[in-house]
């Protein structure tokens, strides 16, 4: 089919022109449909980095960003999150999704592919089609080029201005011993330690470079005197899109890698793992609660465990389905925790795409606040009731009440667990990102949009009766009753399905609320379902997990590829709705 018109709110990262699909006939078009708060976004962008600068003369890619939360309609927010994460190609601002309905997407990532004579060629949703990407695209230029009807050149792209401040979009923040702060400076791929101020550089860790010790740093952790001695290193860092742990001995300056092996997270293992073979994904916070680290796996939607002296790592609470679900752990669900406090006998847990406040406390996971994941706000009150919006950061405070870094809100809220309510502390932040709380009692906020951090002034407290939000991503339509669910899988070029180690697809499915599904819930290893869908439940959201396990064909040693999706697809269920469900997990066009 012919691709539907590039039409949006208004574009970066183009010097100010509005393209159109004549402006990009004879190049291999890739759009990247991305919200800048979903994690598994991020992570295609890391994918396509390569293929940008390998096919760069034939291929353009367009990102094309359909926003989840109310935060991520304002252009200027999404301006920074196009500088924060370094997205060196057009982006065009599909505010309404109109785009987004046009290319029938239905998963935050989905990339779709344009030939050079402007044909929609190939679909994909989520994360790890770099390979399969790389092969379909060496196949159109081959076939194109052949035919006249690639045209090589630079592509649209314009750099924005450059700009200096001492931080740029940083992350998290510790105090030292010193009283010196420690703060990831993600942006600049590095950590600064700055005065007790937070306004003067007084040394940096790394090189600064996209390529260096560290990409992109978040959460940081001061170990334990005894267990710094024994190691050998003091500050824990999350080097999140390295997925890795490293160590920063203070005295020193040296960096010392701890965990992971810098690929990103494909399959489980079950139980212990060595630290440095394991893969982890988007380690983003970092916590010292029962003897051990606990590290906020924003990547697959869970906790680990790591024990430095031991160096061995393993999954603490969570199964990778991307909801809200309480429990004994790990048997419970998160959504990209981003931020960890231990207040006491608790570890509190900002899960932000659920726009939830969590916590667990003698092996079982609780929710204070939050309703799942398509429901956020600004609301204060009863904590039932009460609405955040994407939190990145929490700080449990010596009076059991805890302090959420409510970076959508641009707030600082504070849940007090004796009265359950929850109140506004501080508003007009600049998407505050992580809380730090001095020995001294003074409450510092990471404003990682601002560039900056900032001291709070004590004792105000506001009271907000904000609006409430759902996010407006267009449900799909289900009859009640029978539902078939398809998930379609095409094996990349070059690639078949791998059965060597038994069956080569996996499907999980959930639904929230689990009374929307009569029957159908479970895994099973076919990617075709038979769903019964209650009447009695209007609207409601389907979990899909869904994964397909491939090799390379006639090689010798042949390369293994996962890959693997996980939807959260909201339903809305009508008698004249339709009786299959198809998903695309990757489609590609045959011919």
């Amino acid at each position: 089919m012919r691709a539907p018109e590039l039409r949006g709110r208004g574009w970066l990262n183009t010097g100010g022109k509005d393209l159109t699909l004549a402006d990009l006939r004879g190049k291999v078009v890739v759009l990247d449909f991305w919200t800048f708060c979903c994690i598994n976004c991020l992570h295609v962008l890391d994918e396509l980095r390569p293929l940008e600068e390998r096919f760069g003369d034939a291929v353009v890619v367009i990102g094309v960003h359909s926003p989840k939360f109310e935060h991520e309609r304002d252009p200027v927010a999404l301006a920074a999150a196009v500088e924060r994460y370094g997205v060196h190609h057009p982006v065009v601002d599909d505010r309404d999704m109109h785009l987004w309905q046009q290319y029938a997407a239905k998963a935050w990532p989905t990339l779709a592919v344009i030939d050079p004579t402007g044909y929609l060629v190939a679909s994909m949703a989520g994360e790890g089609h770099a390979e399969g990407l790389s092969r379909l695209i060496e196949e159109l230029i081959t076939k194109h080029e052949a035919a006249g009807t690639l045209h090589r050149g630079t592509g649209p792209y314009v750099p924005p201005p450059a700009v200096d401040t001492l931080l740029r979009f940083p992350g998290k923040a510790i105090e030292l011993p010193d009283g010196n702060l420690l703060v990831s400076d993600s942006a600049r791929h590095s950590l600064a330690e700055v005065s007790a101020d937070g306004e003067t550089l007084v040394r940096r860790f790394g090189s600064g470079e996209r390529h260096g010790p560290f990409n992109e740093p978040q959460g940081l952790l001061l170990l334990p005197a005894e267990v710094a001695t024994s190691v050998g290193y003091d500050v824990l860092v999350a080097d999140t899109v390295n997925h890795q742990l490293r160590g920063l001995a203070l005295a020193t300056g040296e960096i010392t890698l701890v965990a992971g092996t810098g690929k990103p997270w494909r399959s489980a293992v079950d139980g212990p793992q060595d630290a440095l073979s394991a893969d982890l994904s988007s380690p983003w916070d970092l916590a010292w609660f029962d003897g051990k680290v606990i590290i906020a796996m924003a990547g697959i939607h869970e906790l680990w465990w790591f024990e430095p002296q031991a160096k061995t790592i393993g999954v603490y609470a969570g199964t990778t389905v991307e909801s809200l679900r309480d429990g004994p752990i790990p048997d419970v669900w998160m959504a990209q925790p981003s931020g960890l406090s231990v207040g006491g006998d608790r570890l509190w847990i900002a899960d932000s795409e659920t726009s939830a406040l969590r916590w667990i406390e003698a092996g079982v996971m609780h929710t204070a606040v939050g309703q799942g994941l398509f429901d956020f706000g600004h609301v204060d009150g009863p904590a039932k009731e009460a609405l955040l919006q994407h939190p990145l950061g929490v700080a449990a405070l010596p009076d059991g009440s805890v302090l959420v870094a409510d970076t959508y809100n641009g707030a600082i809220r504070r849940f007090d667990p004796v009265t359950d309510e929850v109140s506004t502390v501080d508003s007009g932040l600049n998407e505050p990102s992580d809380i730090v709380v001095t020995r001294t009692g003074d409450v510092i906020v990471v404003e990682s949009s601002a560039h900056r951090l900032t001291r709070l002034a004590p004792g105000v407290v506001k009271t907000v009766t904000g609006e409430r939000h759902r996010t407006e991503r267009p449900p799909s339509a289900v009859a009640p009753g029978a539902l078939t669910l398809d998930v379609i899988f095409t094996p990349a070029p070059g690639q078949k399905l791998d059965t060597q180690f038994g069956p080569s697809t996996r499907l999980e499915v959930s639904a929230s609320p689990p009374e929307l599904l009569l029957d159908g819930a479970g895994t099973t290893t076919d990617l075709s379902r038979a769903l019964v869908i209650n009447r009695a439940v209007p609207k409601g959201v389907l979990q899909v997990v869904a994964q397909a396990a491939t090799c390379d064909v006639d090689e010798e040693f042949a390369a293994c590829h996962l890959t693997r999706q996980d939807w959260g697809v909201p339903v809305v269920v009508t008698p004249d709705g339709p009786s299959r469900l198809p998903l695309v997990l990757r489609g590609l066009d045959e011919d």
